[in-house]
């Protein structure tokens, strides 16, 4: 057998070898795709304090594609881990009806807020139909990581520093309604009620 024949061999070789692996990685994008699904009030895994994430790998890759999707489908703008009953420091956030990029960050800390604070009508895909004006920081500083495990500093204002405390406060286990006085709580006792029991629902 000549020299080009042997070159075609390994050629063909390599290139079945890539393609298997693009298929199952597909495969495994697909399948982290359709397990993960949204959790809600009254989730055990929504009031705890999310672990670090310590590997930037494809699975990685694969569950932020996932977060955007169930985002997508129920127009969230920002979903974490916890949201979904991973215990990782993980968020999605997409701003593009805001003209902003999509952001995924892991293992975020907000390392400075402003003094000054503002008012701004919050919802959660973890609390549905529920929306409550909460007083925020109009401005934030965080550190985190992307998705190639390099350090990053994100200056925010407006809705994206909004949206950090939200989803930062989920890694934390805290939920946008404990920003709210017990008394405007306390109305929305039977509507909580029921959204716990869509935790049920989410099983079949």
């Amino acid at each position: 057998m000549d020299t080009f024949k042997i070159s075609q061999i390994h050629f063909l070789r390599k290139f079945i070898e890539i393609k298997d692996e693009y298929n199952q990685l597909v495969k495994k994008r697909q399948e982290a795709i359709m397990k993960h699904h949204l959790v809600y009030y009254g989730h055990e895994k929504l009031r705890q304090k999310a672990d670090p994430v310590t590997e930037f790998d494809s699975d990685l890759v694969s569950l932020s594609e996932a977060m955007f999707k169930i985002m997508k489908k129920y127009n969230g703008i920002g979903l974490a881990a916890p949201q979904i009953a991973l215990s990782k420091k993980f968020v999605t956030i997409d701003l593009t009806s805001y003209d902003k990029e999509k952001l995924v960050i892991v293992n975020p800390e907000i390392v400075w807020r402003s003094e000054k604070k503002g008012p701004y009508d919050e919802g959660c895909l973890s609390i549905p139909g529920i929306f409550e004006t909460v007083d925020r920081p109009l401005e934030v500083v965080v550190n985190a990581y992307n998705l190639d495990g390099e350090q990053i500093e994100i200056k925010a204002d407006d809705i994206l520093a909004r949206v950090l405390q939200h989803e930062i406060d989920h890694l934390n286990g805290i939920m946008f309604v404990d920003h709210l006085e017990e008394y405007i709580r306390k109305e929305y006792t039977k509507e909580l009620k029921k959204i716990k029991k869509m935790n049920k629902q989410a099983l079949f």
